[in-house]
């Protein structure tokens, strides 16, 4: 699992604390990744002891975030949350019914095997580097061999073979049907929050908060202002100390 596992004094495998390893913070969201927001999010909205590691090493399956807990890795946000509901008992979609769930299933993947990679190629093709949003400035040449390794990614995706236009288009359609079916709902199922809500307000955030100069972040503004609000009473109701995790740069 990388350099993190050598260092075993960040470690007390003996307690009940699920440390979380994910890239240090950004300047105006805790994560600049949908997927560690996703999973703190979680962490926080389960109330589970936990302690963010921040860094950039990466889990057996070359990604972050990755969990420990009590001596066991766990790799990938989602079977991370898995692996948590089993050894803390935690169901967030217990009041969803068959058909709700089968619902929240279908807009997990659309937001991250879709909407995420619209993220991506926004970010790494047409965005300028000076907004990205991290804590320090990306070296040149890090920059550029990250955008090329991006770029192949997105065109294996399918993404990165469409014009601006056309992963515009494919993003507001994604943003139309989270705001369609989120509606006035508190939450996407109603007053309660369920796991999904963990991961869409992973990814809206990245657009409301972070990436304030782009298309998607005007288009949630004018024509989806139930987006923007969901992401605030996201952020109120479970991250009530943002300012602080981000001026703090660690939690």
């Amino acid at each position: 699992m990388g350099s993190w596992l050598s260092r075993k004094s960040k470690f007390d495998d003996t307690s009940n604390t699920v440390y979380l390893m994910q890239m240090p913070r950004g300047t105006r969201v805790p994560s600049l990744s949908p997927f560690p927001l996703k999973l703190e999010t979680y962490l926080r909205m389960a109330k589970i002891s936990h302690k963010s590691i921040l860094g950039f090493s990466l889990s057996s399956k070359g990604k972050i975030p990755w969990i420990r807990h009590r001596g066991k890795d766990v790799a990938d946000s989602q079977f991370s949350i898995e692996y948590l509901n089993k050894e803390f008992g935690v169901d967030f979609n217990a009041h969803l019914t068959n058909e709700e769930k089968a619902v929240s299933r279908a807009f997990l993947k659309m937001v991250e095997e879709n909407l995420f990679w619209v993220l991506v190629c926004y970010r790494w093709f047409f965005m300028d580097p000076k907004d990205f949003g991290f804590s320090k400035p990306i070296p040149w040449l890090w920059l550029a061999y990250i955008r090329r390794m991006t770029r192949g990614y997105a065109y294996g995706h399918g993404m990165g073979r469409h014009s601006e236009e056309e992963i515009f288009h494919i993003g507001k359609l994604d943003l139309q049907a989270l705001s369609d079916y989120l509606g006035a709902k508190k939450f996407l199922f109603g007053d309660k929050p369920s796991e999904t809500d963990c991961s869409v307000f992973g990814m809206l955030a990245q657009f409301v908060f972070s990436d304030t100069k782009s298309p998607y972040c005007a288009l949630i503004k004018k024509e989806f202002p139930n987006l923007e609000r969901y992401c605030h009473t996201m952020r109120d109701a479970f991250w009530p100390d943002w300012d602080d995790v981000l001026k703090k740069g660690s939690s």
